[in-house]
């Protein structure tokens, strides 16, 4: 498998873009952008992230028992992007604010997520980073989406006419 044919392929995939944030115990905070951030399970309610192992934001992720994801809403490309740069101080315009659990967050992201450390798994050159819900918030915005190294959001498609529900035997849309 050529790395470049993968990286071609996953870049097809489209995902939610993500900050996620974390507070050492020195009061340090910590965020980086994400679009790997999938459900786990609902009982008990388990979501999961990926980080690079090489990221600067690692190790403090790996030492975490809490963090925060913020899942951005349209109009918030730049937040995305911030996040993802290294060498700068990621905190220093002031967006994010003490939400749940008193981590950083959105405000006007579309939803917040905030989870205790249940796993961190070794995968590759990443870790996963599994988190038991504890909260979650939700706004009235459209979610940000990353698909072919571009932001987007979702359209909803039209609804199928009813003979085609009822040929697939579906009473519900």
């Amino acid at each position: 498998m050529e790395a470049a044919d993968f990286t071609r392929a996953m870049a097809r995939v489209p995902g939610p873009v993500t900050v996620v944030t974390t507070v050492d115990a020195a009061g340090t905070r910590s965020g980086f952008t994400a679009s790997s951030f999938s459900s786990v399970s609902l009982d008990p309610p388990l979501v999961l992230v990926c980080l690079d192992r090489a990221a600067s934001t690692h190790a403090a992720f790996a030492a975490a028992d809490r963090f925060l994801v913020n899942v951005l809403a349209e109009g918030q490309e730049a937040i995305a992007l911030r996040f993802a740069a290294s060498g700068i101080d990621r905190f220093a315009a002031g967006d994010l604010k003490p939400c749940e659990a008193g981590l950083p967050g959105l405000p006007d992201a579309c939803a917040r997520v905030a989870c205790t450390l249940h796993a961190l798994v070794e995968a590759g050159d990443h870790s996963i980073l599994v988190g038991r819900v504890e909260q979650a918030h939700t706004r009235d915005r459209p979610p940000l989406v990353h698909c072919d190294r571009t932001f987007s959001r979702p359209v909803p498609v039209a609804r199928p006419d009813e003979e085609l529900l009822s040929a697939l035997h579906l009473t519900e849309w």
